[in-house]
């Protein structure tokens, strides 16, 4: 352990070791080789902890970018993933839109055909019957009718001829009114 005496002479060396490495120290002409030699190795050893000291905060100040920067990287593919996910929702209702319009296509034209070949009363019982053919022919490998309408729930195209089939039954049903 150390006395008080010994820490009051560290105290005054400190003290006289900043004084004597401070930049603005003016040593008298007359100043002892001994002393000047104590004002270089205060100054070099002051300059060497203001060294660690901005090296220790640089390097802080690294390692708090790199983790900005792991954070924001993070983020940004998050976000990037999220594009990508909403990229591909978005290709997938543009290919089911389109399955729909051509279903929709094929059966304004199978109407036209249907038209071409029948005639009177009997054109929408037969176009149903071809929707109901053509609808029965892409779900035969259903088993059950949950099958069949999972099928049908999945396929943007069936769904469309579904559709078409459920309007020709709407509007093929006759009211008591008419």
């Amino acid at each position: 352990m150390h006395s008080p005496d010994e820490y009051e002479e560290q105290e005054q060396e400190r003290g006289s070791d900043e004084l004597l490495a401070s930049d603005e120290l003016r040593l008298p002409e007359g100043a002892s080789f001994l002393v000047r030699l104590h004002a270089v190795r205060a100054w070099l050893a002051r300059r060497q902890e203001e060294a660690r000291l901005a090296a220790g905060e640089a390097a802080l100040r690294l390692q708090e970018q790199a983790l900005a920067q792991e954070r924001e990287s993070r983020l940004r593919r998050r976000q990037l993933e999220q594009q990508a996910r909403l990229q591909e929702q978005a290709r997938q209702e543009l290919e089911g839109a389109n399955r729909r319009l051509q279903a929709y296509a094929e059966a304004a034209a199978l109407l036209e055909e249907t038209i071409d070949h029948t005639s009177g009363q009997r054109v929408l019982v037969e176009y149903y019957l071809t929707l109901s053919e053509l609808l029965e022919h892409e779900v035969d490998s259903a088993r059950s009718p949950q099958e069949r309408e999972s099928l049908i729930a999945c396929s943007p195209r069936l769904q469309a001829l579904q559709e078409v089939l459920q309007r020709v039954e709407q509007v093929s049903v006759s009211t008591e009114d008419d």
